[in-house]
């Protein structure tokens, strides 16, 4: 049957439509990714081009020509070969490993509600009501859930921010942290090489490195550390002096006990920055064992890629990003700035472009870079490209200090729900832990059951300074779903939608 021109061009496929372009760049991504691999195909098919025509006889004479050597030759080859082993094996870093971790998860007693909280602020701030207000209108935005909690010094009307609380506080996390670690690992205290310990806020004398080693009674060998004041990014910074320690001695282990104690830290005042931190920061505490023992390899969860430290400095605002203050009133408490997303996303930007070139693969950095050649020279207005880091890492651990440092890393880095999914709920069920909320996310996604051979893990912390630190892990082992631990009870109700706004 005849057809017209029109039609038969009607009944063809829309180029645009027909072609699918993420297959496009998938190709490229493949080509671009394995072409040391793809180039070695026809440089082997030419050898063994020139090998099939060459002959058995003219092999043989090759290979008694190439045995002809004098007695110095083949020592001074020897030579080079046993050195530049040597060199490799001694050069070569030593492989760092995350045995396994343990978290506090806080009685149920010390649970604090919407209601209850709500009710506690009207109590303890009658006299400012606009407070009071406030407090109730971040509450409703902050993300958190019902079951997060607070010590019970700070549910005291007044709050009773003690010395003698603060340590009663700071036993209950962190020896339950490393008895629980200590079960797990089967680790005894007297063979635990390095301690390093961190808590921004609270640093009394003696250091509560003192009291864990007095407490299991550890050896006066021991090489221990007290970090403070660094913020909730503390807990990478531990991570990477631990590491420092354990490449500098051989056939060692290291305990990184990451904390922040919360009772002298109320504030009962009027100033909205420091009444952010009473809405959004609750209990937690996580135990992490590190080792550089090839023994330990096998029963190992992950071994360390990368860690990366970065610090947006140079002026005073970013020193007084998050930073304990006095206000006019005498009232201490820890202050928000009002431009901490300004300043993290300039501490970001620093710790991707360092982070970036290690582990991306070669094809977001080729694009990277046409990118950044094409804003140099062509025309400064092309929109940055922003590489896909998700071709990097299966699982991302993003610091639970809000939810709007969640939705603008989600934003920045174009993740999807599920990978910001671990950071919501440990926000959600647990609140801001500081330095240990991304304990508490890898422990959601191994709850989940997600966590498998060869997966890369991509932990980000944001702390004072204004720093922004990295970690990059791999998965030894598929991690089996755990049955103890903060999630064991409540796993099976997450993930929750949680809404936008929350009416008390």
């Amino acid at each position: 049957m005849p057809t017209s021109s029109s039609s038969s061009s009607s009944s063809l496929p829309h180029f645009s439509k027909s072609v699918k372009l993420k297959y496009v760049k998938l190709g490229y991504q493949y080509l671009v990714n394995n072409f040391l691999s793809l180039l070695l195909v026809p440089i082997m098919l030419a050898l063994g081009i020139q090998v099939f025509q060459a002959g058995p006889d003219k092999l043989l004479r090759l290979y008694r020509d190439s045995m002809n050597l004098t007695s110095l030759q083949i020592i001074c080859c020897l030579f080079i070969i046993v050195y530049a082993l040597t060199l490799f094996i001694v050069s070569r870093p030593r492989t760092i490993y995350l045995v396994d971790y343990a978290l506090f998860k806080p009685p149920r007693s010390f649970r604090v509600s919407f209601a209850g909280f709500m009710e506690h602020a009207k109590m303890a701030l009658f006299t400012e009501p606009k407070s009071v207000h406030f407090q109730m209108k971040i509450l409703e935005r902050s993300g958190l859930g019902e079951e997060t909690c607070l010590p019970p010094a700070l549910r005291y009307i007044p709050p009773s921010p003690t010395m003698a609380l603060a340590r009663e506080e700071a036993e209950m996390v962190i020896f339950s942290c490393m008895d629980s670690l200590f079960q797990k690992t089967g680790l005894k205290p007297k063979d635990v090489d390095i301690l390093v310990l961190n808590c921004s806020l609270f640093s009394p004398t003696p250091s509560l490195t003192a009291m864990v080693i007095n407490k299991y009674k550890m050896r006066s060998n021991i090489k221990s550390f007290n970090l403070s004041g660094m913020g909730c990014s503390a807990g990478l910074i531990s991570i990477d002096l631990a590491a420092d320690l354990l490449r500098h001695h051989p056939n060692s282990n290291a305990v990184v006990i990451s904390t922040e104690i919360l009772t002298p830290n109320s504030y009962m005042g009027k100033e909205r920055a420091m009444l952010l931190p009473n809405c959004l920061f609750r209990m937690g505490g996580a135990a992490i064992l590190l080792s550089n023992r090839r023994a330990d390899s096998r029963r190992a969860k992950y071994r360390l890629s990368h860690i990366v430290r970065t610090h947006k400095g140079g002026d005073d605002k970013s020193y007084r990003c998050i930073a304990q203050e006095e206000d006019p009133d005498g009232h201490v408490g820890i202050k928000l700035n009002i431009d901490l997303m300004a300043i993290a996303g300039e501490a970001l930007k620093s710790n991707i472009t360092t982070i970036g070139p290690l582990v991306l693969p070669a094809s977001e950095q080729l694009l990277f870079a046409f990118s950044l050649i094409g804003r140099k020279i062509i025309n400064a207005k092309w929109k940055p490209y922003i590489p896909d880091f998700k071709q990097a890492f299966e699982h991302f651990c993003i610091h639970a200090g809000g939810r709007a440092v969640i939705d603008e890393l989600q934003k920045s880095l174009d993740l999807t729900e599920e990978h910001v999914e671990a950071s919501r709920m440990a926000l959600h069920r647990f609140g801001n832990t500081s330095s240990s909320s991304l304990w508490y996310e890898l422990s959601y996604i191994e709850s989940k059951g997600r966590m498998k051979r060869g997966d890369r893990v991509w932990q980000i912390g944001f702390g004072s300074g204004f720093k922004c630190n990295s970690a990059v892990w791999k998965c030894n082992r598929t991690i089996k779903t755990p049955v103890e631990g903060p999630w064991a009870d409540c796993i099976h109700n997450y993930p929750v939608h949680i809404p936008e706004v929350v009416k008390l």
